[in-house]
């Protein structure tokens, strides 16, 4: 477990009453053990330290919080459902943790502007079944997507399962409300499809992992709900195989085409090791990819269409074998396969991981000059690599080899960030792709990211929080 950075300087003593009276009853929480569930971190690579929680309701609560903080000089950590992976929302003993839970409001969903109006405490998995209920889709989807929190999704902009048809959290969001560094409340919640009157300030919060300004509340897109779903198991000899897959699967289904996720063999074995997943087909195969295509108003259409893709890519010899689901639960349980690769690596061991992009046409060449560097570097390592091959996002997570002690395999950390991160950046890549940058990755940030555009970032942030009092030492440091 890393130990935060050590304080600048303490709190003020009379901080948590300052701000008990400029907040309703119960909104303050000093106690150890109401603390305790917010200062926990997802990987147990950090544990918060703030000795201050607040919750409030509303904006005006949250505005009025960021006040007093500001006038203490007291740093301000906002967090959202907790399940973020780069330690984005951890706490030093100096820093007062906002978490935004309780702004959980469905407030509006208008589907005939295709539009919903939310709270940034709004759980990513009740939005999904409130478009429903309306006939219409919110289409971000994660596997943390029952606890996950809008606003927490929109502050690091979130990838997930849908982004090679409809993209990031930054391409689902057409307003924002965000509370500034000095407590100031920007009102961009505006539920417009187009918006030409200057600046797109909306873009500069989202991704921007509070460090900006705190996102309350959001005015996200719908899109027409999908009622036809067809999803394909694959088995192919490599990678090179999946990108012709997905060429061909583009080619013929066009927008159609909602997921393509790639999934190494070890992937498919951990998860019928650990996840209760079973694999469809006769024989192991080196690689696999899930096909998924979706529509709306064509139900029973695209069946013979994945039909069609899977058998010219048969008669070109691209693929080894395929599985088409024939039921709801044969549906469920192809996505288990890859839904269930997160959960089964903490039962299998240690795993350093790598949430990175490449140009799609380069994974191929990616993930072979990746494994042959982790193998050479550490002999046995097991390559657990999986992802979004569609929009060229790779979990490239290294498993410790078998027989090694957990602490020393996890000690080689920075030394295989810094193999696999040097050849993405090589092919063009980028060091994260949807987790975000948070304190893990800061310092890998600075040795990546372009000095120009370094000196861009600091320069806004300097703008907009120039005491750098919100999430300090997240992103930029």
């Amino acid at each position: 477990m890393n130990e935060i950075r050590p304080p600048a300087r303490a709190l003020p003593a009379d901080l948590a009453d300052r701000l008990r009276a400029a907040l309703p009853e119960g909104t303050v929480l000093t106690e150890a053990t109401d603390r305790e569930a917010y200062l926990l971190e997802e990987r147990s690579l950090y544990r918060g330290q703030a000795p201050i929680v607040l919750r409030p309701r509303s904006t005006g609560e949250v505005a009025a919080a960021v006040r007093v903080c500001a006038e203490a000089g007291a740093p301000i950590v906002p967090q959202g459902g907790n399940t973020g992976l780069v330690g984005g929302t951890v706490t030093a003993a100096h820093e007062v943790l906002l978490s935004l839970g309780r702004m959980n409001g469905i407030e509006e969903v208008d589907p005939l502007n295709f539009t919903m109006t939310v709270g940034a405490g709004c759980i990513l998995a009740d939005i999904q079944q409130a478009a429903e209920r309306a006939g219409r889709l919110f289409p971000l989807s994660l596997g943390a997507q029952g606890s996950a929190q809008i606003g927490g999704n929109l502050a690091s902009n979130a990838g997930g399962i849908n982004v090679l048809r409809y993209g990031n959290a930054r391409d689902l969001v057409l307003g924002l409300e965000v509370v500034l560094a000095d407590g100031r409340v920007w009102n961009g919640l505006r539920a417009l499809h187009k918006d030409n009157t200057g600046y797109a300030l909306k873009h500069l919060f989202v991704g921007s992992e509070g460090t900006l300004g705190i996102i309350t509340r959001a005015v996200l897109k719908l899109f027409p709900r999908l009622t036809d779903r067809v999803v394909a198991f694959c088995a192919l000899r490599d990678p090179a195989d999946a990108l012709t897959l997905l060429s061909l699967a583009r080619d013929r289904a066009g927008e159609a085409v909602t997921a393509f996720e790639l999934m190494s063999e070890l992937t498919v074995e951990i998860v019928q090791r650990h996840a209760g997943g079973q694999d469809p087909m006769r024989e192991r195969h080196p690689w696999y990819a899930l096909i998924e295509l979706a529509g709306s108003g064509h139900d029973g259409t695209l069946r013979p269409v994945l039909e069609g893709i899977l058998e010219e890519a048969f008669e070109r010899g691209t693929l080894a074998d395929a599985v088409l689901a024939e039921s709801s639960a044969q549906y469920a349980a192809l996505w288990r396969l890859r839904e269930g690769i997160p959960e089964a690596q903490k039962k299998e061991g240690g795993s350093i991981k790598h949430d990175v992009s490449v140009p799609v046409s380069r994974i191929p060449a990616f993930l072979r000059r990746a494994g042959e560097a982790a193998a050479e570097a550490l002999p046995g390592v097991r390559v657990c690599a999986f992802g979004h091959l569609g929009d060229g996002n790779i979990h490239y997570n290294l498993t410790q080899p078998m027989g090694m002690e957990k602490a020393a395999f996890l000690a080689q950390w920075e030394r295989m960030n810094a193999i696999v991160h040097d050849i993405v950046v090589e092919l063009g890549g980028s060091i994260s792709a949807e987790h975000g940058i948070g304190l893990l990755k800061a310092g890998e940030l600075r040795r990546y990211k372009d000095p120009v555009e370094m000196d861009l970032m600091h320069r806004l942030r300097d703008a907009l929080d120039p005491g750098r009092l919100l999430n300090p030492g997240k992103m930029l440091g």
